[in-house]
């Protein structure tokens, strides 16, 4: 299994590599939504994408949009991880493409919990 991290603070992105890890998944990452959108296009079709919303430049909700707008990437689960947690701002995420989110600071338990709901993982 393989997995895109894409943050632009590279404390968590080393946090998500190691929680990925642990369950499996080998992991590339990105700083930001228009790096990430590049590594996409090296790396061809992970099994996750885990991305921050606030981040400069392409935000994680406008990388979503990007990636839902490339048919070839039809069905690729894409995990909001962020601080936000007001739930007209998560619904737009989810209107948006976004599959899952999980909440900063992630916890192991959080990101097991999502990968089960996406079947990527036994529960």
């Amino acid at each position: 299994m393989r997995a895109l991290v894409v943050d632009d603070s590279r404390a968590m992105r080393l946090l998500l590599e190691q929680l990925l890890r642990q369950a499996g998944f080998e992991v590339t990452d990105a700083g930001d939504g228009g790096e990430a959108l590049a590594q996409l296009g090296r790396m061809g079709r992970p099994d996750v994408v885990l991305v921050d919303w606030n981040m400069p430049g392409m935000d994680g909700l406008a990388f979503v949009r990007a990636v839902r707008a490339e048919a070839a990437y039809a069905g690729l689960p894409l995990v909001l991880v962020t601080a936000e947690d007001d739930a007209a701002r998560v619904a737009d995420a989810r209107a948006a493409g976004a599959d899952a989110h999980i909440a900063k600071p992630p916890t192991p338990q959080a990101l097991l919990q999502a990968l089960q709901q996406l079947a990527l993982v036994a529960g």
